[in-house]
């Protein structure tokens, strides 16, 4: 009896045991399974980009290089196609053509013949002058002695007039013929000409912007319009982005924003190059918009969060870099760290 009894508590003290471990167990198991994991913190590598576009309208004439290709500043990227500009440049110097003639012949005044023909015409008209004039002292003598009537010696005298005022007039004329083309006329023949010559100068500077090239040393990332396709004016052609002024771009809610200040230093992986870890400097924080990051937090807290835009730059280039990348927040420098001497602490 004494044995059943006692085999009866090791038995019981068997099953506690057990039912011991078996707590022991699942509570292991539920806080590896159940505990938070750690908040990755992911973004992706940027780049600066230049979009090249013309000046003037025309068609893609042609392209030479690709997606994908790297240029040099000053490259010549693709040529456009613009009879416009050739037009204008056609009535340019049409234009420029007369306003020089009208110019020379400013210049030069009257031909040798124009000026032979006005004295000519002084001459006649002295000669009548002084004709009318013998004519009306013979009248006016007459006059004098009771001759001839009033009317007849204003008659006589009304033709002296005329041909004395017809005689002032060739002269002037004559005058003007030698003299030439007052210095007014001169003068506003000859901006004639500067006015079409800045229109032809502009219309080079047109003509060069056939050709357009690379602002800077990079690679083509997009074209846009395809070979023989209508281009308006400023409308971008290329794209072309400049690795060596990249980035990465980080999207941080505000709850999780402590320790990434303007100039922190941060240690970032980018799996499309491995294992290894690089370093970067926080160089810029801001929100982003509300209605595309606003989240709610628990219930019971009275403040929403919000999505902060944080941008990185590597410390020293990185081979293999390109835009696009992703790229995740490994660790925080621990202190007195190799890259540089200044303190800064572990997260």
């Amino acid at each position: 009896m004494e044995q059943q009894k006692k085999d009866r508590r090791n038995s019981l003290l068997i099953g506690l045991i057990a039912i011991v471990e078996v707590v022991v167990i699942v509570a292991i198991v539920g806080v590896f399974v159940y505990r938070p994991e750690p908040e990755i913190i992911a973004g992706e590598a940027e780049a600066s980009e230049y979009r090249v576009s013309g000046k003037v309208p025309g068609r893609i004439e042609e392209f030479y290089f690709e997606e994908g290709d790297m240029v040099r500043k000053g490259d010549t990227l693709v040529s456009i196609y613009s009879p416009e500009v050739q037009a204008k440049m056609d009535q340019a110097q049409a234009a420029r053509a007369a306003a020089e003639a009208i110019h020379q012949k400013a210049l030069n005044g009257a031909r040798k013949e124009q000026i032979e023909g006005a004295y000519e015409l002084y001459q006649k008209a002295k000669t009548g002058r002084e004709i009318y004039e013998k004519s009306f002292e013979r009248v006016q003598r007459l006059y004098e002695k009771g001759v001839i009537t009033l009317q007849k010696r204003d008659e006589t005298e009304a033709q002296y007039k005329a041909a004395l005022a017809t005689e002032k007039a060739a002269l002037s004329q004559y005058n003007m013929a030698k003299k030439g083309a007052q210095e007014e006329d001169k003068e506003a023949a000859k901006a004639m000409v500067e006015r079409v010559n800045g229109i032809i100068e502009e219309v080079k500077i047109a003509q060069g912007e056939k050709y357009l090239v690379s602002p800077i040393d990079g690679m083509v990332s997009g074209i846009f319009p395809k070979r023989g396709e209508l281009v308006g004016q400023g409308s971008p052609v290329m794209s072309i982005l400049d690795i060596n002024d990249i980035w990465f771009v980080f999207s941080i809610r505000e709850d999780l924003l402590e320790g990434y200040g303007i100039g922190s230093e941060w240690y970032v992986q980018v799996p499309a190059l491995g294992k290894r870890t690089y370093k970067v400097r926080i160089t810029h924080i801001k929100a982003m918009a509300s209605y595309a990051t606003w989240r709610a937090t628990k219930s019971n807290d009275r403040y929403d969060t919000r999505t902060f835009e944080v941008k990185a730059r590597p410390l020293e280039p990185i081979d293999g870099l390109h835009p696009g990348m992703t790229a995740v927040i490994t660790e925080r420098p621990t202190e007195y760290d190799h890259y540089n001497n200044s303190r800064s602490y572990k997260k």
